[in-house]
């Protein structure tokens, strides 16, 4: 009777949840991206243009829309993300709407829509704005002439990916706004009479050793020592910065960094090898270009940035007043060159040049190296040094038949940046292949203990050691090491691609994160939401660690009576339903609002947050070193999300007795988060399959059932062994379970 009942709820779950999905389904489109006249909408005139009162109707393609104040024209607003890409840390685009003068003078710049979680629930909006202000009066028609570098931002510290895209993506869409000739005469690029055009030299082949292509300008170099650029930050009025090296002895070598074009075939075969190069040849498009970058010393020109955002951070590829970061998917890392006396370097990068940036590998470019150094607190300070490039004449002929430019905006096509070849999700895994494996590896370990867990409980130290191992895991790699810290904003970041166009390219772009929700997804069919919750949350490890020292310590712990508890435990479930109902609504509101979850300032930025946040976070932690998780069993939004498809589960792992919870309620009693019934039944949606029940189920020194079980054995075992002196038992009848059993017997003892 009872499993029937159980069917026919879990029927009537699966029904809801079909219904959901067709409503969801059938909101389809109504999420749609909005365009430049969408965002206008949402503007004033004035906080593009000082004075501006109204603006006029989008023209042309890309539209802009002029901007008046009266009848007088004070210049144009456009969307960043409709001239060049915006794909920020989030993988979706940032659309900035921008004001510029018919001077190519860039007046205003708002910030309309985005999906960067670290500006959502992390650092204020305003800051990250406000570090785009170094391009506001600046003018970015010298730029699209050539006569000036771009602007450089200002630093956001974590996060310097969403600030440095933002930054780029303003500066090159006005670049290429200007190049239109859609401004007006005052900023117009001139059509100055062309240079003669040169092309690479098919019959050069010769390979070279290092000291060759050092000497002949193959390779280009930057070398500097740490008090250089201690220097460089004292000029620049950064004190703090300079007194703040990465080494304590100013001649030490901060970095040796060394560039060149790989793409070009001698230059390519001389450092990649003839095998190596033709790898490269075949990944690369008709006429796309890659360069070598590589560098020894105390600083890094990758970074760590790049890990999480897929943004290199630290170095730009500079060419005709254009800027080009480099992706993850555009990186390939060697761990040696080829060319004969090449020194031994920490950091040798492949990059491929995107076909979106018009890259001439025979004219002048530069790598420019930012160099941050800490400013105090959480506070960095930057520092651009270029270096400068320019192919040898010895590897140029004249080109008889130049290919003819865009005549719409002189310069190369806008191309998608989705490169042929393999898909950028696979380099990200490729990248991250050693992270992946140890994840993978600890799923497996879990299964596996999980599968037998029978005969891990029966073994309580042992299996205690493998639990707090587990989590320090949990907590310390999978946490603060590898932020693979799963959240509620994933599950309504999955809904609402259902809605506006599921792709998996996106989710599989987060190796790690990928990696976990499909082991929850697997877990929840065989034990429900306990395999998270309980083993690879690491907020919960946290949580219980925590617990574990503080019981060590003596601080008493509070039992929540049942009742209390039975109606506190469906906060959470409320709290779910209100951030899934928002997310239809607003996703990024819905996104402010999950700041319910501690998980980024405990995990993801650990603590280095505004202080409400840190407050927040300490509260619940405080809270669960009285009662143990806390936060998990009554206010936790993701433990509420996995437990509503966790219903559906297949098998019951957890044993029970028939005494359980009739008379005996020693496991409800010692649950760490109270999720046995007191009538005996385990409560699955709250279980976090610690297995403390199983280890009393298994135990016969403080399980009931098991005690009667050990001590019938042990009379059992007294009754038919023999004296030791060797005399014959005799016999006598015992009954067990009501059944008479003839036992042998001692013969009493001989009085002394």
């Amino acid at each position: 009777m009872r499993n029937n009942n159980k069917n026919r709820h879990r029927l009537r779950l699966l029904c809801m949840m079909l219904a959901t999905l067709l409503v969801l389904l059938g909101a389809h489109g109504s999420y749609a991206a909005g365009g430049l006249d969408d965002y206008l909408s949402k503007i004033v005139p004035a906080e593009l243009f000082a004075g501006a009162d109204r603006f006029g109707a989008t023209v042309g393609e890309p539209p802009i829309a002029p901007v008046f104040r009266g009848t007088e024209l004070l210049g144009y607003a456009y969307l960043n993300s409709d001239f060049t890409s915006a794909i920020g840390y989030s993988g979706k685009p940032i659309h900035i709407a921008v004001g510029i003068d018919p001077n190519g003078i860039v007046k205003g710049i708002k910030l309309v829509d985005h999906k960067e979680p670290i500006v959502l629930i992390g650092i204020p909006e305003r800051k990250v704005v406000a570090a785009l202000n170094a391009i506001i009066g600046r003018d970015l028609g010298r730029v699209a002439r050539g006569q000036e570098r771009p602007p450089q931002v200002d630093i956001v510290s974590g996060a310097t990916v969403t600030v440095l895209v933002m930054g780029d993506s303003v500066v090159r869409s006005a670049v290429r706004l200007i190049r239109s000739n859609r401004l007006g005469t005052k900023a117009s690029v001139a059509q100055e009479p062309a240079p003669p055009v040169r092309k690479l030299d098919p019959a050069m082949n010769e390979t070279a050793d290092w000291q060759s292509l050092l000497g002949d300008g193959s390779i280009r170099s930057l070398r500097m020592t740490v008090g250089e650029v201690s220097d460089a930050f004292r000029q620049a009025n950064q004190t703090t910065a300079a007194e703040r090296p990465e080494t304590v002895t100013p001649n030490d070598r901060f970095i040796d960094l060394y560039t060149a074009p790989v793409s070009v075939p001698a230059i390519g075969k001389s450092l990649l090898g003839e095998e190596g190069y033709g790898r490269l040849v075949k990944r690369l498009k008709p006429g796309q270009s890659a360069l070598l970058v590589a560098g020894d010393g105390a600083y890094s020109f990758k970074g760590s940035g790049y890990v999480r955002g897929g943004i290199f951070d630290r170095i730009e590829l500079l060419q005709d007043g254009q800027g080009m970061r480099f992706r993850d998917r555009d990186h390939m890392r060697l761990t040696s060159l080829a060319a004969q006396g090449a020194p031994h370097l920490r950091e040798i990068a492949l990059f491929v040049v995107s076909p979106d940036f018009a890259f001439d590998v025979t004219a002048p470019w530069e790598v420019q190296l930012l160099v941050q150094r800490s400013a105090g607190g959480r506070d960095k300070a930057t520092l651009p040094f270029n270096l400068g490039y320019a192919l040898p004449q010895k590897y140029l002929v004249a080109d008889t038949h130049p290919l003819e430019v865009s005549p719409s905006d002189g310069t190369a096509p806008i191309v998608s940046e989705e490169a042929d070849g393999q898909p950028l999700w696979v380099s990200i895994w490729q990248m991250n292949r050693v992270s992946v494996a140890l994840t993978a590896t600890a799923l497996v370990f879990l299964t596996a203990i999980f599968f037998f867990q029978d005969w891990l409980v029966r073994r309580p130290i042992l299996f205690a050691w493998i639990r707090r191992g587990f989590l320090v895991y949990a907590l310390v790699w999978l946490g603060w090491y590898a932020n693979a810290q799963l959240s509620v904003v994933n599950v309504l970041t999955f809904t609402n691609a259902l809605i506006t166009g599921f792709r998996w390219e996106f989710f599989l772009s987060a190796p790690l994160i990928f990696l976990l929700w499909a082991a929850v997804a697997a877990g929840l069919l065989f034990w429900g939401r306990g395999p998270f919750c309980g083993w690879l949350c690491p907020f919960g490890a946290l949580q219980e660690l925590t617990n574990d020292i503080a019981k060590w310590l003596k601080v008493p712990q509070i039992k929540v009576p049942w009742g209390l508890h039975e109606r506190l435990w469906p906060i959470k479930y409320i709290v779910f339903l209100g951030l899934f109902g928002l997310s239809f609504y607003s996703l990024a509101l819905a996104e402010v609002f999950a700041e319910v979850e501690p998980f980024k300032t405990a995990i993801v930025l650990k603590f280095a947050r505004e202080w409400p946040f840190v407050v927040f976070a300490l509260t619940l932690l405080a809270a669960g070193l009285f009662i143990e998780r806390f936060y998990c069993r009554y206010l936790c939004p993701l433990g509420a999300a996995l437990a509503i498809p966790g219903r559906i589960r297949m098998f019951e792992w957890l044993k029970r007795w028939p005494e359980c919870g009739s008379p005996c309620q020693r496991c409800a009693k010692e649950c760490p988060v109270q999720s046995i019934h007191p009538e005996g039944q385990i409560n699955v949606n709250e279980c976090i399959y610690c297995m403390h029940c199983q280890e009393l189920y298994q135990d016969d020194t403080r399980c009931p059932h098991m005690i009667q079980v050990r001590l019938k054995r042990e009379k059992f075992q007294a009754l038919s062994t023999p004296t030791s002196r060797g005399e014959a038992p005799s016999r006598t009848a015992v009954t067990h379970k009501g059944k008479p059993i003839v036992r042998d017997e001692p013969p009493p003892a001989t009085p002394i």
